[in-house]
């Protein structure tokens, strides 16, 4: 069998403003060690903002690029998702961090009345429409829970009671998960961890990540 073919869609670097560096990095890495090929995605916008992450603050008046930045986690070797077709892909997922909830959609600001970036949608929906699977990790569920609602997704994002009831609100069907485990809905073909809604440390957060490549990729393989 050929070598499945993986996106990763980062939004930004940087857990406050962007993708979450430990979990896109994990996520890299497991794919690598799996020996799957990996196509690194992020649109080409601008961020919603950008956070100091010594301080916790707006650096007011500085912008940064989407695009520019998830460049930085992909060392380069990454795609405009505007140029992304789903049908070059054999699977999807999506690590978080605050960019996903900011930058790819923006469920940190409007909670369950949130809206997707047109272009992820359009990518999350290919890939999920033509039945290959999809890893939504930390917050990023949240994005998978608004896109497919109407489908009622089996998911989590971890024991989180306010987030939990706002991806239910959407339509989703949220169940509570440890730092270490996975949520599998095989009629969807969509597995979900919570990483760092609640990891304390790096190694809890790859256990579930590790453990999420892996069934996507088995769900790639039938």
């Amino acid at each position: 069998m050929a070598k499945p073919k993986v996106g990763v869609l980062l939004s930004g670097c940087g857990v406050y403003d962007g993708a979450e560096i430990h979990e896109a990095v994990i996520t890299l890495l497991s794919l690598d060690r799996a020996g799957a090929e990996i196509l690194c995605m992020a649109p080409n916008v601008e961020q919603l903002h950008v956070i100091n992450h010594l301080t916790g603050d707006v650096a007011t008046g500085e912008k940064r690029n989407v695009l520019v930045e998830a460049a930085r986690i992909a060392r380069g070797n990454i795609r405009d998702l505007a140029t992304v077709d789903p049908s070059e892909l054999d699977a999807l997922i999506l690590p978080g961090g605050f960019g996903a909830a900011k930058n790819l959609c923006d469920f940190a600001l409007k909670g369950s009345e949130c809206s997707v970036h047109p272009e992820v949608a359009r990518v999350v929906r290919g890939v999920h429409a033509a039945g290959k699977p999809i890893g939504a990790i930390c917050i990023a569920p949240a994005l998978v829970a608004k896109l497919l609602g109407d489908q009622h997704p089996k998911l989590t994002i971890g024991t989180d009671e306010e987030t939990a009831q706002a991806l239910e609100r959407m339509g989703a069907c949220h169940e509570a998960c440890g730092v270490e485990g996975v949520v599998v809905d095989r009629e969807h073909k969509l597995v979900t961890t919570p990483a760092y809604m609640l990891a304390r440390s790096i190694a809890e957060a790859a256990a579930g990540i590790e453990k999420l490549v892996s069934e996507v990729l088995a769900l790639v393989e039938g």
